[in-house]
């Protein structure tokens, strides 16, 4: 998840858990003075018949239609001290004038005469007007709620956006930054004491990793040279003293052994340096390839030695394969895979290769059971090793492939192996 959007989340859980709890709590102090208003309103009228009551004045009328209506009822001792001095509540009351019951806020109060009768006063007002005014500030309150809420995302996102500029101009310029090529210098100017610290931190990281990428390209390119020089010299002399007359045969078999051993570290050391190079991907000249063409000239060159074990080749084409990668990479890539399809086959078998524009198979006759998936692409894998081989063409095979962002695939379909490659 992007650090954007993992704030924005986090941002909203606590935006909205806070504006919730204020909203409730504007809510209920909103209707709770609403309600204090009606009760003043209700104690201000039950006070005024209270006072006519105890002064022997004319009450005003009981029914006034929806107006305030009250009822006045002389209760016993026993009851008025049973009951609270003043009650609150909301219920239903029956308005005679029209008919129907509404619902309404009603005030009840117990009081005693200059006789020392008790009398009971409830005074009601309808509260329709109340009800619509809750709803309304309900509806205003959960409009207020989302604009604000969403408001608060949207300037928090801006700010965010604004002030990590930096750090995705620096993130941009890291991923189209490429070890060994000319790239653009970073340019992310900016007031942030942290951010400046971080581009010069990076500055300085891909400065040395250049320099210790050319300092591996400068030791393979020796180790290739000085490494490859003594062993050819090595093989010379042995292939001399081999022709040597005097020698037993005892002695002329351990030469060839010897000369074997050679041939196989000088073999080694080759692949080895081109796994090195290819990890470090120095292969940087590329072009667009067609492998068709380049697959049927290297089935050409090798039909002389495919002729060695009678096996048929057979190519069918659906399609023209294109990728655009480094010539050589094409090559190592190909010539590998049709080494191990006949170096691992078997005498009078079939090499089988079918090219469509989005992969190329490569089916071989071989050993009657599948192979190890999972480290059939390890270096030095030593699973049905043919002698001679130093077990690192299939890893590089996958090298390429990595490099190339091409899916590598092994199958057994009809006892016979199978390597894919697709883009």
């Amino acid at each position: 998840m992007k650090l954007i959007y993992h704030t924005i989340f986090r941002l909203s859980l606590v935006l909205t858990a806070i504006l919730t709890i204020w909203a409730i709590f504007f809510y209920i102090t909103m209707i709770d003075e609403i309600n204090d208003e009606v009760d003043d309103a209700l104690e201000d009228y039950s006070e005024t018949i209270i006072i006519r009551a105890l002064a022997g004045e004319e009450l005003p009328s009981g029914h006034i239609g929806s107006n305030n209506q009250y009822y006045l009822t002389e209760v016993s001792q026993e009851y008025a001290k049973s009951q609270s001095d003043i009650q609150y509540k909301d219920s239903m009351v029956y308005i005679i004038e029209k008919g129907e019951t509404e619902p309404a806020r009603i005030l009840t109060t117990i009081f005693r005469d200059g006789q020392g009768k008790y009398h009971q006063l409830t005074v009601s007002t309808p509260s329709i007007e109340k009800e619509d005014l809750k709803k309304s500030i309900q509806l205003w309150i959960i409009f207020l709620y989302v604009a604000l809420l969403l408001c608060i995302i949207l300037v928090s996102v801006w700010v965010f956006y604004r002030n990590m500029r930096p750090l995705y101009i620096l993130l941009h310029w890291m991923d189209e930054y490429q070890t060994g090529k000319n790239n653009t210098p970073l340019r992310n100017n900016t007031k942030i004491t942290e951010f400046q610290k971080l581009n010069d931190a990076v500055v300085r990281y891909t400065e040395r990793t250049e320099q210790i990428f050319e300092q591996q390209k400068q030791f393979i390119g020796n180790a290739s040279h000085e490494i490859q020089t003594p062993l050819a010299i090595c093989r010379n002399r042995l292939e001399m003293l081999m022709e040597d007359d005097s020698l037993s045969e005892k002695q002329l078999e351990e030469l060839i052994k010897t000369h074997q051993t050679l041939e196989y570290i000088t073999k080694l050391n080759k692949s080895l340096l081109l796994l090195t190079k290819i990890d470090n991907k120095q292969f940087s000249d590329t072009k667009n390839l067609e492998l068709n063409t380049h697959l049927k000239q290297y089935i050409e060159d090798y039909k002389e030695v495919y002729q060695y074990k009678n096996i048929q080749v057979n190519i069918e084409e659906t399609g023209h394969f294109y990728i655009n990668m480094n010539e050589s990479l094409a090559t190592v890539l190909l010539t590998n895979l049709l080494k191990n399809a006949f170096v691992h086959n078997i005498d009078e078998g079939i090499i089988q290769i079918i090219i469509t524009t989005d992969s190329i198979i490569f089916k071989n006759t071989g050993i009657k059971h599948p192979l190890d998936r999972e480290h059939i692409f390890e270096r030095f894998y030593q699973g049905n090793k043919k002698e001679g081989s130093t077990g690192l063409g299939l890893a590089i095979v996958d090298s390429i492939c990595q490099l190339q962002h091409l899916k590598l695939q092994y199958s057994f379909e009809e006892e016979k192996h199978c390597f894919k490659i697709s883009k």
